[in-house]
């Protein structure tokens, strides 16, 4: 991963396409191409991150016992008109048909899809509680596709489907969702408050939507500001408790926190006045708890304990993996560039050559970069032949949270200088004590 090789077409200027930070500094960076409006080409700088959330959102995932599998991007619309979607979703569905004339569409949610195959291998309570989720790109056909991949029409989206026996076990899954999904969040420097929101298409009574606070965020929210205190840290759930999960949940969420299509002025004025704020967020997530709503539909029907022939009751939630980098970005970033939190980063540290050529210089970030590699994280060297300030500038725009700076002078008295994206603190240090501190910053990420 060195410069010299590596394919990052940054730009010095601000596109005039992009309106918010997130879309402007993810062109400058290179780390998207638009091929069509709302529609992206992913390049190494950009994938690299998709992956690293994707990965965050797998793991959190498994921890709460949900299994992974892969749906298709295409379905058949028999499969909506059973459930009685079909017409009702309007014209953000792409509809299509194949060569023998069948109606098909781009899938932009999979509750159909995931409840005929459920109703093809489960009938019985036993096999439950059975919780299955994917990471799959869909389509969603925007009006106005804006704002990059904050509202994009192809996006990368985890989706999960929980099947469940009674009412209690279903809202356990969404509970249990949530905790997940709050430590999902946590992993990647977010603060995603849960509030009480409208289901929309999906359908409903419970769902929360998960918001990132920010002012380009097209939602109007009102929340007492003690929500953004609470933090799951380090603590160890047991997602098989339903009473401890449930109490991890109404610690998030007792705490008034709604969008504007839930808000309750009565409520919210009841708060003391120095905690009342309304400001704007980004949805990152939502989950729902929708009950029989497609399995009666669709005849997902498993025989419980009394030999009863009963619909399973169900749930959905999603995570927006892709419009979690715009979201990432418009919460951290300066007027440099990018500052990604480490959980998340493209590549955990950026080298910099200050004097590219020089035989001291050259074999002093060699060895940075092998010692890293031997530790498992894999640096960005920048071994151009370049002026120092355009390479500060690189790295300050792609935003990795920490830069070893090295140069003649510097290893003349044995250091190096490691430098942080967030603060710009530097500090001079021999390059084995650098190497030990990034190591140690990255062990717990």
């Amino acid at each position: 991963m060195r410069l010299s090789r590596y394919f990052l077409p940054v730009l010095k200027e601000n596109p005039a396409e992009a309106q918010i930070v997130s879309h402007r500094y993810m062109l400058r960076a290179g780390m998207i191409k638009q091929q069509a409006a709302g529609i992206y080409s992913w390049l190494p700088l950009g994938y690299r991150v998709l992956k690293r959330i994707e990965q965050i959102v797998h793991e959190e995932q498994v921890r709460a016992g949900h299994i992974p599998l892969l749906m298709p991007t295409l379905q058949p619309a028999d499969l909506w008109r059973e459930s009685g979607r079909y017409d009702d979703y309007g014209q953000e569905m792409l509809r299509i048909k194949d060569r023998q004339e069948r109606e098909m569409l781009y899938g932009p949610t999979n509750e159909e899809m995931i409840t005929d195959i459920f109703r093809a291998h489960v009938n019985s309570y036993k096999d439950l509680p059975l919780t299955l989720y994917h990471i799959q790109w869909k389509f969603r056909d925007e009006m106005r596709p804006r704002f990059g991949v904050m509202r994009g029409r192809e996006f990368l989206m985890k989706d999960g489907y929980n099947f469940d026996i009674d009412r209690d076990a279903a809202l356990h899954a969404y509970n249990r969702h949530m905790v997940s999904y709050l430590r999902t969040y946590e992993r990647m420097g977010l603060t995603a408050i849960p509030m009480r929101a409208d289901s929309g298409p999906i359908g409903g009574d419970d769902t929360h939507e998960f918001l990132v606070l920010a002012s380009t965020g097209e939602s109007e929210v009102f929340f007492d500001s003690a929500v953004t205190e609470l933090k799951l840290g380090n603590r160890e759930v047991d997602y098989d408790n339903r009473a401890e999960v449930a109490a991890v949940c109404k610690e998030f969420t007792t705490l008034y926190a709604r969008t504007d299509e839930t808000h309750d002025a009565a409520l919210f004025d009841a708060i003391p006045e120095e905690r009342r704020k309304v400001a704007r967020g980004i949805e990152v997530g939502q989950i729902f708890y929708f009950g029989t709503k497609y399995s009666a539909s669709m005849g997902a029907l498993v025989t419980n304990d009394k030999g009863e022939k009963v619909p399973v009751e169900m749930g959905s939630h999603g995570i927006g993996v892709s419009r979690l980098l715009g979201a990432i970005i418009e919460a951290s970033h300066d007027d440099k560039g990018i500052i990604w939190p480490e959980g998340v980063t493209p590549f955990p540290v950026g080298i910099v050559n200050l004097k590219q050529g020089d035989g001291a210089a050259d074999a002093a970030c060699e060895g940075l970069y092998k010692a890293l590699a031997a530790r498992g994280l894999e640096a960005l060297y920048d071994d151009r032949d370049e002026r120092a300030g355009a390479k500060f500038a690189t790295m300050d725009l792609i935003g990795l949270p920490w830069r070893i700076t090295v140069g003649p002078r510097g290893l003349a008295n044995g250091v190096v200088e490691l430098t942080s994206r967030r603060t710009g603190e530097s500090e001079e240090m021999s390059p084995e004590a650098a190497v030990a501190r990034i190591a140690e910053i990255y062990a717990g990420v």
